[in-house]
């Protein structure tokens, strides 16, 4: 290891109080240097929040003002923590205690449990769905996993919000929460889930804070042993904090004011676990002295795409929106954000697949790049086009689609219903392969609407709905296809996508995705009914969805691209249109709301000819360009061949009949109509481009990673003029 590099992963620990502040933006250093009093940090995406905090408490420990054992910094999850204590030590601020809300009051409580209460403390389960379900039991309410799930979600807002059962009902009524089942049964549960914990002697981790909180109220002398031991606090992530975490904080506080705390009321977007902004928003009014830092220097993202979140936040209405942050970028320019329209989500998916080949083909790594949606049941599509593009991913905050235990089980109900065949009493009369499947999942929990709410029910729902849709589209592109052809399917999707896929392209919600970066993010499904998603209908609803979208924004530190899809399935009818959120954003749409639009910067990439608005400047990133005559591509068919229809073709003639001879042949023997080996325009690009190697087939449109695997072989073997018996021989 050469000297350089040692430097680089180990840095030098600063020799001094003054050298904690080398480096640092006048804003961050007037954070590191306000020591006394109440501070409130108001830090945007990317601007240095962790640097100002860790540096802030590295500089009061060597200049003699903090003692490190006396500071305790409180973030929410165990990553960030981890995180503040390396670089804490590597600023010599060693000793530090940086934990979560939870860890934290879990520490303080093991140790004071005696003194408190007497005895040991109750056992602490990890894992509420079997107390929920056994408290379901004594109830005599049937729940399943989905409901198990959000029943338990329910329970985990009541308590953090210090909701008690008897309040409920008018307690989720106010803040506008839809119940998964009668707010009734909810408390009835609530109360019974308490009654079992108390039986079994155990508690759960939202009793941890409510426990602690009570004894730090009722033991005076066990609060002020605490206050003893912490004399300064720093809170990171303050937009999150739930009313029993701003509890708990007040009391470890007591009347001293040695606070600083960070956040983003834009950052927003965890309200329905009881997370709220009004904390950070009503901090200089509990605070008059309050000390207040603005962080807008933008470290992350180019001024493209810091144009595009300000933007975003410029039509926003609400209280967050008022206090919002203006960030200004500090990196060098870089492209416009890419605008793509597509007649269909696998037209989409497909789109996104190609122009990530195309970066991580140009030297970005695949683990810089990010596909971003905005529920989990979005990313079959996804993991489908990035394994037919050969593009390796990891799915990040959800499990894989066909790792789901729903999809799991339909996957069982349809291979069980395939073999039964005829004999099975549900498929009477049902003649299609979707009506089939549609009876099939019926059983398993699919119905023609979907459930209220965003819990476990709607995403088991969603899951469910993908198969459906995905057997219309099977049945479409296969005229006669059986439920075991379905199956056969299913299970070949599956094994697709086993292959090790450790440094790939990450799929993520943007929920999961918050406090990450990459430099290539890929925003897709950004239409309405799913950006703002159908089931937010308050008005608070619609601008937290506004927010998660400006998290999803902010992830990009140079390309982004955002996208949606006119319908959901080839052939659809193109009803939807581009979310609400990039009126007046994107190029050719006009604002809908009486603030100053940000601007209509970016590129627009068509996916289907006549796309809705026309750019009021020259696209910057299309998807191809004629090679002939260099006119702009829309036209699917037309990208195919890579040049105009009108334009002379170079085909092979020859070739194109031996490869449409070729194709009959599978066709005969798969049993599948002759489109489905290959259709005619990837058979002409083919014969126009005649292929050397797997790499040139691999990048014609309409050749996927399965049908490279199952005919690479033979076409390239025949556009080399070969017959397909000398290739076996060869081989």
């Amino acid at each position: 290891m050469t000297a350089a590099t040692h430097s680089t992963l180990f840095p030098q620990v600063p020799d001094s109080a003054d050298a904690v502040l080398e480096g640092l933006d006048p804003e961050q250093r007037e954070v590191a240097t306000a020591l006394h009093g109440p501070v409130c940090v108001l830090a945007g995406a990317g601007t240095g929040k962790t640097r100002a905090i860790t540096h802030r408490i590295a500089y009061g420990v060597r200049a003699g003002i903090l003692h490190p054992s006396s500071v305790l910094a409180v973030t929410f999850t165990n990553r960030a923590a981890g995180e503040m204590r390396g670089r804490l030590r590597q600023l010599g601020a060693g000793g530090v205690q940086a934990r979560t809300f939870h860890s934290a009051a879990l520490r303080q409580l093991q140790y004071f449990w005696p003194k408190a209460i007497g005895g040991s403390l109750p056992r602490l389960v990890d894992r509420k769905l079997q107390l929920v379900a056994d408290a379901a039991a004594a109830c005599r309410i049937r729940l399943d996993r989905g409901e198990l799930r959000d029943v338990t979600a329910e329970i985990e807002w009541s308590k953090v919000t210090q909701t008690v059962p008897a309040d409920y009902a008018p307690a989720a009524a106010k803040a506008g929460r839809e119940s998964p089942r009668d707010p009734a049964e909810i408390a009835q549960l609530y109360a019974a889930y308490e009654d079992v914990k108390r039986e079994r002697s155990v508690i759960d981790f939202e009793d941890v804070l409510l426990l602690t909180v009570a004894v730090l109220q009722d033991r005076h002398d066990i609060a002020e042993q605490i206050r003893a031991q912490y004399q300064h606090f720093v809170v990171d992530e303050y937009q999150d904090v739930s009313p029993l975490q701003q509890r708990l904080l007040e009391l470890w506080l007591g009347e001293r004011d040695s606070l600083c705390v960070v956040g983003d009321a834009s950052q927003t977007i965890y309200s329905f676990t009881g997370a709220t902004p009004d904390h950070l928003l009503d901090f200089r009014t509990r605070h008059p002295g309050a000390t207040v830092v603005k962080l807008v220097r933008d470290y992350r993202s180019t001024p493209q795409v810091v144009h595009l979140a300000n933007g975003l936040l410029a039509q926003a209405r609400g209280r967050a929106a008022d206090h919002r942050l203006e960030l200004v970028s500090q990196r060098a320019a870089g492209p416009e954000p890419v605008y793509a329209e597509y007649t269909d989500e696998p037209a989409e998916a497909e789109g996104a697949a190609r122009r990530i080949r195309e970066f991580i083909d140009s030297g970005v790594p695949a683990s810089e790049i990010a596909v971003l949606f905005r529920t989990n049941a979005q990313s079959e599509t996804y993991e489908q086009a990035l394994a037919d593009a050969g593009v390796p991913y990891q799915l990040r905050g959800a499990e894989r689609f066909f790792d789901r235990p729903e999809v799991r089980k339909a996957g069982i109900a349809l291979r069980g219903a395939a073999r039964f065949g005829g004999n099975d009493s549900l498929l009477d009369d049902v003649v299609d392969l979707p009506s089939q499947v549609r009876a099939v999942l019926s059983g398993e929990g699919w119905t023609t609407q979907p459930p209220a709410g965003s819990g476990a029910v709607r995403e088991r729902w969603e899951s469910l709905a993908a198969l459906v849709n995905l057997a219309q589209d099977f049945a479409a592109a296969t005229p006669g296809a059986t439920l075991a052809d379905l199956v056969a399917e299913l299970d070949e999707r599956a094994n697709a996508q086993h292959a090790p896929t450790v440094q790939g392209v990450t799929l993520a919600s943007l929920h999961s995705a918050k406090g990450l970066e990459w430099d290539v993010v890929f925003l897709v499904g950004v239409a309405e009914g799913m950006m703002p998603i159908t089931y937010a209908k308050t008005d608070e609803q619609i601008e937290e969805e506004r927010r998660l979208l400006y998290v999803g924004v902010t992830r990009a530190r140079e390309h982004l691209h955002v996208s949606w899809a006119l319908s959901r399935s080839p052939g659809g009818r193109p009803s939807r249109r581009p979310s609400r959120f990039l009126d007046g954003l994107r190029p050719g749409s006009t604002a809908t709301t009486g603030r100053t639009s940000a601007g209509g910067a970016g590129g627009i990439e068509r996916g289907i000819p006549g796309t809705r608005g026309s750019a009021p400047k020259r696209a910057q990133r299309v998807p191809a360009r004629c090679r002939v005559c260099g006119r702009t591509l829309t036209d699917p068919g037309e990208m195919k061949l890579m040049r105009c229809d009108g334009c002379p073709s170079d085909m092979n003639e020859g070739l194109y009949e031996r490869l449409r001879e070729w194709r009959a042949d599978q066709a005969r023997s798969s049993g599948q109509p002759a489109f489905c080996v290959f259709t005619d325009r990837t058979l002409m690009a083919i014969a126009e481009s005649a292929p050397d190697d797997e790499r040139e087939l691999a990048r014609i449109p309409g050749v996927g990673m399965r049908k490279l695997t199952r005919y690479g072989a033979d076409v390239l073997a025949i556009c080399a003029g070969q017959s397909l018996a000398e290739s076996a021989d060869q081989d």
